[in-house]
């Protein structure tokens, strides 16, 4: 399997919606930095059929190294969270298994 790039995805909408590379470039940067400075707000960010992204709390905790086995402690930290819709799953599990889209 190919792991799909930026550059990809820039091909791919260019060529799908009639804009310029340039110009799919600058729409798909645009919204790659909407997403971050949202959730850098603490805001959470809903598309309906595809998806949400929200923010997640991790507490502080005692962690191990994996390599030396020594024990460290983890701040408390928030990380980036993306959950498919069921729409989602669905579209690309049909597509795994060669069933066409409706």
């Amino acid at each position: 399997m190919k792991n799909v790039t930026k550059a990809d995805l820039v091909d791919r909408v260019a060529s799908g919606t009639g804009l310029t590379k340039l110009e799919t470039e600058a729409i798909i940067e645009g919204f790659f930095k909407t997403v971050i400075e949202t959730l850098r707000e603490g805001k959470n960010i809903e598309i309906r059929g595809f998806g949400s992204y929200k923010v997640k709390k991790k507490n502080a905790r005692q962690a191990r190294n994996p390599k030396t086995g020594k024990q460290v402690f983890v701040d408390e930290h928030f990380v980036p969270a993306f959950k498919f819709s069921k729409d989602f799953k669905d579209l690309v599990d049909k597509g795994m298994k060669g069933i066409p889209a409706e």
